[in-house]
């Protein structure tokens, strides 16, 4: 297998470095009298072109390359549960915006119970149905996150929220509810998107049981 181009500022350093190397050589060739000092020099300007050689070619471990976008197929809609208080679909519509805007997602589905409260992105004809990877999300309380869902054998699972995924995020919301995302390549969601969508499924959570609360004519605490 070739190896992936340098990016044009790691091709320019190492293409000054082999320069400045070939002007030392240079130098040190047509001396006349080649002194301490000047041998010295030499390795020393030597040394700093090989440096800022190798510095361009280890600059695509350093910088590597953004997963290229897959050429997912849907059709961009938003779909609410009928019935949602005035305030919970709001927040709904809100929130779901922000993380298509403002993360890699591509999709997005929230459950809550047995019941899908919204789909929003790119949608597929089928609906997701919570898996065992999901109910692993949801008895642990954590997020997990699938960076390629192509290394994962139970993958099946998410193909209801939209086939041929790269990467999916699951999000528990309480202990009854999840919020499921689908990036659009691979290896797509940072830490910083990881932390948005947690901040934004716990205030949620509280939304949606006092919303339930409320349904079934259950008094809040303080």
């Amino acid at each position: 297998m070739a190896a992936p181009p340098l990016p044009p500022t790691a091709r320019a350093m190492v293409t000054i470095g082999a320069f400045a190397l070939g002007l030392v050589v240079i130098n040190q060739a047509s001396a006349l009298d080649v002194e301490p000092a000047l041998q010295r020099a030499g390795v020393l300007a030597g040394l700093l072109a090989v440096l800022l050689m190798l510095v361009g070619v280890l600059w695509t471990r350093v910088q590597p390359d953004s997963p290229a976008r897959v050429a997912l197929v849907g059709t961009e809609g938003l779909e609410l549960s009928p019935g949602l208080p005035d305030s919970l679909a709001r927040e709904l519509a809100w929130g779901s915006r922000m993380l298509l805007t403002a993360t890699p997602a591509a999709t997005l589905q929230l459950i809550w119970g047995e019941t899908t409260l919204l789909r929003r992105g790119l949608l597929g004809e089928g609906v997701l149905t919570p898996g065992p990877i999901c109910a692993r999300c949801l008895s642990t309380g954590k997020a997990i996150s699938l960076v390629d869902l192509r290394l994962y054998p139970g993958r099946a699972e998410f193909t209801g929220l939209l086939p041929d995924l790269p990467a999916v995020v699951i999000q528990p919301l309480a202990l009854k509810g999840l919020l499921v995302l689908g990036g659009w390549s691979p290896r797509c969601f940072s830490r910083s998107d990881l932390a948005w969508i947690e901040g934004w499924a716990q205030r949620l959570s509280d939304d949606l049981q006092q919303a339930e609360a409320q349904a079934c004519g259950t008094p809040q605490t303080e």
